[in-house]
């Protein structure tokens, strides 16, 4: 029964994960430059302000690669 406790738990927490992945939005790269624009970003994050994006670009080059886009989702900068 211990062993069966075990399994489940971890298929639990194994599918919240993948369903917490799952969960993110995708910002689509629409004018295909390898970058984001605030508005590609805000298509996805309508909250997220120029002042909050600027933020989240760590080079200053007015787009957001995606280390920095990823690197604001993942801090929570950025809510859907």
């Amino acid at each position: 029964m211990t062993k069966f406790a075990l399994v489940l738990a971890a298929s639990a927490l194994t599918a919240t994960a993948v369903f917490a992945q799952d969960a993110a939005p995708e910002v689509v790269d629409t004018d295909a430059n390898g970058t984001f624009s605030l508005v590609e970003v805000q298509a996805v994050y309508a909250n997220v302000t120029e002042e909050t994006f600027k933020a989240a670009d760590t080079d200053a080059s007015g787009e957001l690669s995606a280390e920095e886009l990823k690197a604001a989702v993942d801090a929570g900068a950025f809510a859907a």
